[in-house]
């Protein structure tokens, strides 16, 4: 939980350094998690705002480790494979 999802700061804005906070060592398997906190964090803020500037940054970010780090392919114990979602043409 970052410094600013705690009860007690709810009387402050958020700031570059929380959306930081928020990403931390994001790993590919948490990046959607991740980028879903970073949106909440943000949703309220005018888009020239700091931290909106810095969390759209790093949900640009979370988006790319997530579908960077797939692993999907092949078929396995006789289930289909799955196409990779960099393949979609709807994936840009």
């Amino acid at each position: 939980m970052s410094e600013y999802e705690q009860p007690g700061r709810l009387e402050r804005e958020p700031t570059p350094e929380d959306v930081r906070q928020l990403m931390g060592a994001s790993a590919p398997h948490f990046a959607p998690h991740l980028r879903n906190r970073i949106q909440t964090l943000i949703g309220g803020l005018p888009p020239d705002h700091a931290a909106r500037v810095e969390g759209e940054r790093a949900i640009a970010r979370l988006d790319e480790v997530a579908k960077g780090a797939e692993r999907r392919g092949e078929s396995g114990r006789g289930e289909p494979g799955m196409p990779s979602l960099r393949a979609r043409p709807d994936s840009a």
